[in-house]
């Protein structure tokens, strides 16, 4: 395994099916979101999808969604070049690169591998914060990944319009904050919102991430799932969150 590694890279077993990325820590490494985002996508998807992940980093989504779900084929996009390289190799140290094709491109110009009215599924992760907002990461990777630099909101939805089979599905994660502009956006662009669940990091704190399900051209009609809850007032994951990592509670 060692051959497939670069200096300051480590290989994290993913706990599902064997499955291992690769991860620096000079770059972005995947955290909770990315997780709560695949299983939230794989509770609701049924059949062989084609499924696309924007923003896909070191592909950290496509090896979960491979792990939990039966897509028919799934796609990574990433428009940084070393994330697209570190994506490439985790993909090869699972043996899967034929199954899941990462390509290098940017989602406002994605180029001739992908064609519009293709997908049935578009997952995202994008960056949380608009691009003048917040402190700014020293890292240029950490800091494209964080903040709507080189991809925003709008460029997700005129994306999933286009690329989306109708009556395809668009998956989130974002921060709640954001809800309402998500929201209008999607209408505007005809993903009508049908699934919300609240992420909280405990019972008495305030939600601090929302998981979302939209609909190309759906019909109004929006449900909210029971919250999720993330850890005990002791600190400890609550049991969903351990069944989420396929973990098992200590004694």
């Amino acid at each position: 395994m060692d051959n497939y590694l670069k200096k300051g890279e480590r290989i994290e077993d993913l706990g599902l099916n064997n499955l291992k990325i690769i991860q620096n820590p000079d770059f972005f490494c995947f955290g909770m979101d990315a997780v709560l985002l695949s299983w939230f996508v794989s509770r609701r998807i049924k059949g062989s999808p084609h499924i696309i992940d924007l923003g896909t980093g070191t592909g950290i989504i496509p090896l979960l969604l491979y792990g939990k779900t039966k897509a028919a084929s799934i796609t990574g996009l990433e428009i940084q070049e070393p994330l697209v390289e570190m994506a490439r190799r985790s993909m090869a140290l699972n043996g899967l690169s034929a199954q899941i094709k990462i390509i290098a491109g940017d989602i406002k110009e994605p180029g001739g591998e992908i064609l519009p009215n293709t997908y049935d599924v578009v997952v995202s992760n994008p960056p949380y914060m608009r691009a003048q907002a917040g402190l700014k990461n020293n890292c240029e990777t950490k800091t494209i990944s964080r903040h709507e630099i080189l991809c925003s909101i709008e460029d997700i939805l005129i994306f999933s319009k286009r690329m989306l089979k109708d009556r395809g599905r668009l998956f989130l994660v974002h921060r709640p904050e954001r809800l309402g502009d998500i929201i209008s956006l999607m209408r505007l662009y005809k993903i009508e919102v049908k699934q919300l669940q609240f992420v909280y990091p405990s019972i008495k704190k305030e939600a601090n991430l929302v998981l979302i399900e939209g609909r190309k051209s759906g019909k109004p009609g929006l449900k909210t799932d029971a919250p999720l809850i993330v850890y005990h007032q002791e600190g400890e994951y609550t049991q969903e969150i351990y069944d989420i990592y396929g973990m098992k509670k200590p004694e």
